[in-house]
């Protein structure tokens, strides 16, 4: 049951990325996000600061969360950041490369969080939000 309701919210979030690189290229809210990207230093990767800010507002994360969240958004940004700047790779590629480090990401997330915060997580996820995940879009399912 769990694997599966894992598997449902991997394809979610993957969906979500397509819906989200249209959205991203329109609105005074993606206007105010890709600032924010361009500062980080990467355009197609958003800055540690806003996924925090985003995931604080969201889930209501106390001090020691926002803490706990900030290494583990700090090692998917870098990870991230790292496979995207690789000019030899398709976006196909990258976009793989990515996958496993989301999912560690989540399942951290998931493990410093309450019922409650779990259950917006998912939510969340289930939705768009290219605040999180920048230009990277894809469709295939997550590998557990």
């Amino acid at each position: 049951m769990n694997r599966l309701r894992n598997l449902a919210i991997g394809i979610l979030l993957i969906a979500a990325l397509a819906a989200a690189a249209q959205q991203a290229a329109s609105g005074p809210a993606a206007n105010d996000n890709n600032e924010q990207r361009q500062r980080s230093g990467q355009a197609d990767v958003p800055s540690v600061e806003l996924q925090l800010k985003v995931l604080t507002q969201k889930l209501d994360l106390t001090a020691d969360q926002q803490a706990k969240m900030t290494s583990i958004l700090k090692d998917l940004h870098d990870a991230t950041l790292k496979i995207v700047q690789d000019a030899n790779l398709s976006n196909d590629e990258r976009l793989e490369l990515v996958r496993p480090h989301r999912y560690k990401a989540r399942d951290q997330m998931r493990a410093i969080l309450s019922d409650d915060q779990k259950t917006k997580l998912d939510e969340y996820f289930a939705g768009p939000h290219p605040e999180m995940h920048g230009s990277l879009t894809g469709n295939a399912s997550p590998q557990q």
